[in-house]
C-alpha cells in the first residue's frame, strides 16, 4: 500500500475512533475541542438529537462535515441522517438510517415509543394541525394515566378500610410520580448504554 494512502487511512481511523474517546466529555469541552473537531461536533449533534432539538443537531453536523476530511464525510452523513431522524421523531427513517450506519437498530418497542412521541409532541417543523392533535392526545394520555392510578389507589384503599377522595388523589399523584421517576431513570441508563455501544460500533467500523 502506498505510504500516502496508508497515512490517510490511519488519520481517518484516528478521527472517527475519537468519537468513543470524546464521548465522556462535557458539551463545553467538546465545543472547545480542536484536534478532533469533526468528532466533537458529531457527538454534540447526537446529544442535541437525543434532546429532540433538530435545529441544533443539524447545525452541529454541518460543522462536523465542514471540519471532516473527504474520506470521513460519508460516515458522518450517515450519523447525521440517523440523529436527525431521531430528533424529528421519524421512526421508519431512523431504522433505515441506523442500518446504513452499520449499528444496531432500535428495538420495535423503542420505535413504537418514538412514533407515539411523534404524535404527542411533534417536531417544530410539523403543521398547526399536528401540534393541536398532539396537545389533545397529551391531555387524553394524562387523563388515562390519572384514571388508572386512581383506580389502583382506590382498590388499595378499599382493602385497607377506605379513604377520602382527597387522600386517594394525593396518593394517586405520588404513585404516578414514582412510576415516571423510575421510568426516566431506567430510560437514561438504557440511553447511556446504547450511546456507548453505538460509539464502540462506529469506532470498530473505522478500524
Amino acid at each position: 500500500m502506498p505510504k500516502q494512502q496508508r497515512m490517510m487511512r490511519i488519520e481517518q481511523r484516528g478521527t472517527l475512533a475519537a468519537i468513543q474517546e470524546l464521548e465522556g466529555r462535557s458539551d463545553e469541552e467538546l465545543e472547545a475541542e480542536n484536534r478532533h473537531k469533526a468528532a466533537a461536533q458529531a457527538i454534540l449533534g447526537a446529544r442535541a438529537a437525543e434532546r429532540y432539538d433538530a435545529k441544533k443537531a443539524r447545525a452541529h453536523f454541518q460543522r462536523a462535515l465542514a471540519a471532516a476530511r473527504p474520506q470521513e464525510r460519508l460516515q458522518l452523513r450517515r450519523m447525521a441522517d440517523a440523529s436527525l431522524a431521531l430528533a424529528e421523531r421519524r421512526a421508519d427513517d431512523l431504522k433505515k438510517a441506523t442500518e446504513r450506519l452499520g449499528v444496531e437498530s432500535p428495538t420495535t418497542r423503542q420505535l413504537r415509543g418514538l412514533r407515539l412521541m411523534g404524535l404527542v409532541a411533534p417536531p417544530s417543523s410539523a403543521g398547526v394541525l399536528a401540534r393541536m392533535r398532539g396537545i389533545l392526545l397529551l391531555i387524553l394520555l394524562i387523563v388515562v394515566v390519572f384514571g388508572i392510578g386512581f383506580g389502583i389507589i382506590t382498590g388499595i384503599a378499599a382493602a385497607a378500610g377506605g379513604a377520602s377522595t382527597g387522600v386517594k388523589l394525593f396518593y394517586d399523584i405520588v404513585l404516578i410520580l414514582i412510576v415516571f421517576g423510575v421510568m426516566a431513570y431506567l430510560g437514561r441508563r438504557r440511553q447511556k448504554r446504547m450511546k456507548a455501544e453505538r460509539a464502540e460500533q462506529i469506532a470498530a467500523r473505522s478500524r
